[in-house]
């Protein structure tokens, strides 16, 4: 008796960490339905980064039956200054689907997805997985680049699908955003310290028939592009996860998003990743 009473009022001290709780599958499936229909959802209350991760996990599987099944991985806030804007201090993890790599370069779409969500517009780039002994590459770039086979341009069309100001945990929820997004003509990376260092010196030059937008170094992306993977690598084996091949990872935006404006083209450019800039487009009525 004397133990179970003092168990209980450890449990009312303040800074006692409570067991995480889950949003409940009826909510999940809610929200689920919302972002399927291009709905604005309200956020949910009260998650720790805990909840939302396990909110995710549930939301997940809902939405593969809609957007197909799941083609790798999309790793966000990959900045500190964007993390410190959502309240965290390390990136965050959602799935992409098939739908998410279904449109090609200099394709036209609607700028809106669904009934009232507008899709943002976001420099980013992918890779594609050779084998599953980029699990065991480590933080050695080079040895990375020997497990990839593509580097793909890449914009993305996230849209967080939620009212109001997002905080991390709901961001996370959601999925961290993902949605679509424009894929270009992919090339192969070269496993050696010179490509890598192109990778991080590049200049990302992101813009739409008015202006540029932004302009980013390849570094922008957790000091390297190549870093991501060992995050994410280091974070799926917290949860039992590895690298397959074939999957894709969206390393992360270089600049923040912009909303997708009817009647513009916007480019994405990469200058000196490859002999030539390489490049992707997208257009929206």
């Amino acid at each position: 008796m004397l133990r179970r009473l003092l168990l209980a009022s450890a449990l009312m001290l303040p800074g006692v960490a409570a067991e995480a709780a889950c949003p409940p599958g009826e909510a999940v499936a809610q929200l689920a339905q919302s972002l399927v229909l291009g709905r604005p959802a309200e956020p949910l209350q009260g998650l720790s980064l805990a909840d939302a991760e396990c909110a995710r996990d549930k939301l997940v599987p809902l939405l593969e039956r809609h957007w197909g099944p799941g083609v790798g991985y999309k790793v966000g806030l990959t900045s500190e200054a964007v993390q410190r804007r959502f309240g965290l201090s390390e990136p965050v993890i959602g799935t992409i689907f098939g739908m998410t790599v279904a449109v090609r370069d200099g394709a036209e779409i609607d700028a809106r997805f669904g009934e009232e969500v507008r899709l943002g517009v976001e420099a980013d780039l992918l890779v594609r997985v050779r084998d599953e002994g980029i699990n065991d590459a480590g933080r050695d770039r080079v040895a990375i680049l020997r497990h990839l086979d593509q580097v793909i341009p890449f914009i993305e069309l996230p849209a967080v699908g939620l009212r109001g100001n997002v905080d991390g945990p709901n961001l996370v929820a959601v999925n961290v955003a993902a949605r679509f997004g424009v894929v270009g003509r992919p090339i192969a990376p070269e496993a050696t310290e010179a490509f890598a260092a192109r990778l991080a010196g590049m200049t990302v030059l992101f813009s739409d028939d008015a202006r540029e937008i932004a302009r980013a170094e390849g570094s922008a992306l957790l000091g390297h592009p190549l870093d991501v993977i060992p995050w994410l690598v280091e974070a799926l084996g917290r949860s039992g996860k590895r690298l397959r091949a074939g999957d894709l990872v969206s390393l992360g935006g270089f600049a923040p998003s912009v909303p997708a404006e009817p009647g513009r083209t916007y480019t994405l450019r990469y200058e000196g990743m490859a002999a030539e800039p390489v490049s992707v487009s997208v257009r929206f009525r």
